[in-house]
């Protein structure tokens, strides 16, 4: 259900305008074992742990469940986060949607230290996918312990290219939306009442 569905254009003119959202500050995800997800990001891809949290209650519901949250920081500040819950159990993957669609992207400085990335990780017994040429930028693809599909990038296009990449953005989506939508009701049309 959207909730903006029954907000009227007077309502959403009251509004404050949207505010610059500078970065990502940290994306979390749950991990099977706060040791096993230290070793891989600190220990293979080079990402200190940077922030412990233990709990017995969640803040934002206030529901029991002992946890210890570890944040790993990015060169930008931003941080990879984890939810050990104490279970060791992984988080369940989605039924709806294949393996390769959810993932984390992270940059790296070229392709050259792509693919020594790449080496090293390979060194430690981990199935690298790539590298990978999507015009703008390269990549390699890997899983982590949990199961959670990450993408190491270099980007190719410089900020100019990026700028042309944008021309008629809007338009391709909405092109877009109109394929998916004939799409839709062409497989509705052949499906039995």
């Amino acid at each position: 259900m959207n909730p903006l569905a029954n907000t009227t254009a007077g309502q959403l003119a009251s509004l404050p305008a949207a505010i610059p959202i500078h970065g990502l500050h940290h994306f979390a995800y749950r991990c099977r074992d706060a040791e096993e997800t230290r070793h891989f990001y600190e220990d293979i891809l080079g990402l200190p742990l940077f922030h412990y949290i233990r709990a017995d209650t969640v803040p934002s519901t206030g529901e029991y469940c002992p946890y210890v949250h570890i944040f790993f920081r990015m060169t930008d500040g931003s941080c990879l986060a984890f939810f050990d819950l104490g279970d060791n159990q992984l988080a369940a993957p989605s039924a709806n949607t294949p393996a390769w669609v959810n993932h984390i992207a992270m940059r790296v400085d070229s392709v050259a230290r792509l693919e020594a990335m790449k080496i090293r990780i390979e060194g430690h017994g981990i199935e690298v996918l790539g590298v990978t040429d999507h015009r703008i930028f390269r990549s390699i693809y890997f899983f982590d312990p949990n199961g959670i599909r990450l993408e190491l990038c270099a980007q190719l296009a410089d900020p100019q290219q990026m700028q042309q990449e944008q021309e008629g953005i809007h338009a391709r989506l909405d092109a877009w939306s109109l394929e998916k939508a004939q799409r839709l009701a062409d497989i509705s049309a052949v499906l039995p009442a």
